[in-house]
C-alpha cells in the first residue's frame, strides 16, 4: 500500500472510532497478541505501511515503517555484519517493527547491551486525534524534554499508532563463545553478580536445572582470556540454545503451553533465590526470572507470588497462561496510575488504542 494511503485510511478509522465512541485493536502481525491482558475493538492493521525508509551502516543508524516484518531488517542488518543487539523476540514469523517497540520485549542479551528501548531513538506517532507527532530523530543527543520515542517502548500501543522508529544497531561481535557450569541456583546467582563486577565479555546468561550456561562476546583476546579464567565445558550447540531461549522454544518454556502459568519475574541481579512453588529459569545475571507456576489455587497463589517479588524489590507480570482476571502487570502506585491516566488522555484523549491491554481502566 501507497505510505500516503495507509496513513489517510488510518486516520480516518481512528476518526471514525473517537466519533463513535469505539475502540481500536492496533495488531501488526499478531505475534504477541497474547501479551497482556485481553484487548478489543475493531482491528487497525499496520501491515500495509511497511518498508525501510533509511539505513546507513555507518551511522549505526535503521528507520523502518511500523509494519515492516523483524525478520527483512535482521536479513539487512546481517549483510552489513550488524544487528539489533538487544535480540528482540519475535514470537512467530509475522512478528513486525511496530510490534517489536510496543512490546518492549529484549531477549538474552539484555544484560550486556541495554533493553530495547536504549536502543529507540525517534519515533512517529498518529495519536487520537489523527495528528502525526514526530518525536527524537537519529542520533544520540537530539532530544529535548521529554523523551516520548523511548516512553512508547512497551506501551503495547496504548498511546497511538506508531507508525516509524528510528532504532540504533550494532556491529556482530567479532568472537563468540559458550560455557556451562555445574551450579545450583545460589551459587549461579552468586557467580554471575561476581563475574559482573569483572571486565569479562559476558553477554548473556541462563540458569535453569542445575547448569548455568554463558555467553561471551567481543574482541577476540577478551573472549579467550575469559574462557581461560572461567574454564567450563564448550557449548556445542551453542546458536540453538540461544535461539530457543529469545524465541521461548527452550525445553523449560514447554510448560507453559499446556496451560500453567509463566509469570516474569524483574528483581535486583543480587536477590537470593525466591521460595516460590514451581519451576525456574534465570537470565540477565540474576535479573530476570522465569517461574512456571504449578499451584491450582490461582488467586492466593499469584498474590503470594507478587508480594514475594515485591519484598525482594521487583516487579512480577503474568506473561503466558493462568487466570489473567486479576491482573497481568504489576498494581500501580496511585502516583504512578495518574501519570500513566495523564499521558492517557493527553495521546488518545477519547481512549479508542488498546483498550484494557495493560491495565482493565486504561
Amino acid at each position: 500500500m501507497d505510505p500516503q494511503q495507509f496513513k489517510e485510511q488510518a486516520r480516518a478509522q481512528i476518526l471514525q472510532a473517537a466519533a463513535d465512541h469505539g475502540a481500536l485493536e492496533i495488531r501488526g502481525g499478531g505475534s504477541k497478541h497474547w501479551y497482556g491482558q485481553k484487548i478489543q475493538g475493531e482491528v487497525l492493521d499496520t501491515r500495509g505501511y511497511s518498508g525501510v525508509i533509511d539505513y546507513e551502516p555507518t551511522e549505526l543508524v535503521i528507520t523502518a515503517r511500523c509494519g515492516t516484518p523483524l525478520s527483512e531488517i535482521e536479513a539487512l542488518l546481517a549483510l552489513h555484519q550488524q544487528m539489533l543487539a538487544f535480540e528482540p523476540p519475535h514470537f512467530g514469523s509475522g512478528a513486525t517493527l511496530g510490534g517489536m517497540l510496543a512490546s518492549g520485549l529484549s531477549g538474552p542479551s539484555r544484560q550486556a547491551v541495554g533493553a530495547l528501548r536504549d536502543f529507540v531513538l525517534g519515533a512517529v506517532l498518529m495519536d487520537g486525534k489523527g495528528d502525526v507527532l514526530h518525536f527524537g530523530g537519529q542520533v544520540m543527543k537530539n532530544v529535548a524534554g521529554y523523551d516520548v520515542s523511548r516512553l512508547l517502548a512497551g506501551s503495547l500501543g496504548t498511546l497511538g499508532l506508531i507508525l516509524e522508529a528510528s532504532i540504533k544497531v550494532l556491529p556482530l561481535p567479532v568472537a563468540v563463545s559458550s560455557r556451562r557450569f555445574a551450579m545450583n541456583e545460589a551459587e549461579a546467582i552468586r557467580n554471575l553478580n561476581q563475574w559482573g563486577g569483572q571486565p569479562l565479555p559476558v553477554a548473556a546468561s541462563c540458569w535453569h536445572d542445575g547448569a548455568l550456561t554463558i555467553r561471551l562476546a567481543g574482541a577476540e583476546a577478551a573472549v579467550r582470556a575469559a574462557e581461560q579464567k572461567l574454564g567450563g565445558d564448550i557449548v556445542a550447540d551453542a546458536g540453538e540454545f540461544w535461539q530457543a531461549l529469545r524465541e521461548q522454544t527452550h525445553s523449560f518454556f514447554a510448560g507453559a503451553a499446556t496451560g500453567k502459568a509463566l509469570w516474569r519475574l524483574s528483581v535486583p541481579s543480587t536477590a537470593a533465590p525466591l521460595a516460590l512453588s514451581g519451576s525456574t529459569l534465570i537470565e540477565w545475571g540474576g535479573a530476570q526470572r522465569w517461574l512456571i507456576s504449578d499451584s491450582s489455587a490461582a488467586a492466593i497463589h499469584d498474590a503470594a507470588i507478587r508480594d514475594a517479588v515485591s519484598g525482594a524489590g521487583g516487579h512480577a507480570t503474568l506473561f503466558r497462561g493462568g487466570d489473567k482476571s486479576a491482573g497481568v502487570f504489576q498494581p500501580l502506585a496511585p502516583a504512578v496510575a495518574r501519570i500513566h491516566r495523564h499521558l492517557k488522555a493527553g495521546f488518545d484523549p477519547s481512549a479508542i488504542f488498546n483498550i484494557g491491554r495493560m491495565y482493565p481502566d486504561f
